[in-house]
């Protein structure tokens, strides 16, 4: 067994708290049309990166770990429109099983996590 092995095993598993969910939560000025273009246009680029629309200017994904949130960190930064308020929350899948939603004023049940990652 070679020295690498190993560390592409542990590289493949993805545990709970290798896994890591990023929320993308923004408050952006459409008063003008140049405002709304670039509002639309940083949503469209949410979803092009694999973003889904979670709530309203609220959007989330999962990623691999640490190094893809940090990708994705850095290519939601290089898309940032001129103004508004951009907020990423990033957290472990064990962190967001323990996250608790309502639809009105009842619970709903927790979110079910993918089966499979597709990596790209």
């Amino acid at each position: 067994m070679s020295i690498a092995q190993p560390a592409l095993a542990s590289a493949t598993q993805l545990s709970g708290y290798r896994l890591m969910w990023i929320f993308v939560m923004f408050d952006l000025p459409v008063t003008t049309k140049a405002e709304a273009r670039a509002a639309t246009k940083f949503r469209e680029y949410l979803l092009d990166e694999g973003f889904e629309k979670s709530q309203f200017s609220v959007y989330a994904r999962v990623c691999s770990g640490k190094e893809a949130q940090e990708a994705y960190m850095r290519r939601i930064e290089a898309h940032l429109p001129d103004k508004g308020e951009v907020h990423v929350l990033s957290f472990t899948d064990r962190q967001y099983e323990n996250i608790v939603r309502y639809a009105g004023q009842t619970r709903r049940r927790p979110r079910r996590n993918p089966d499979q990652l597709a990596l790209f």
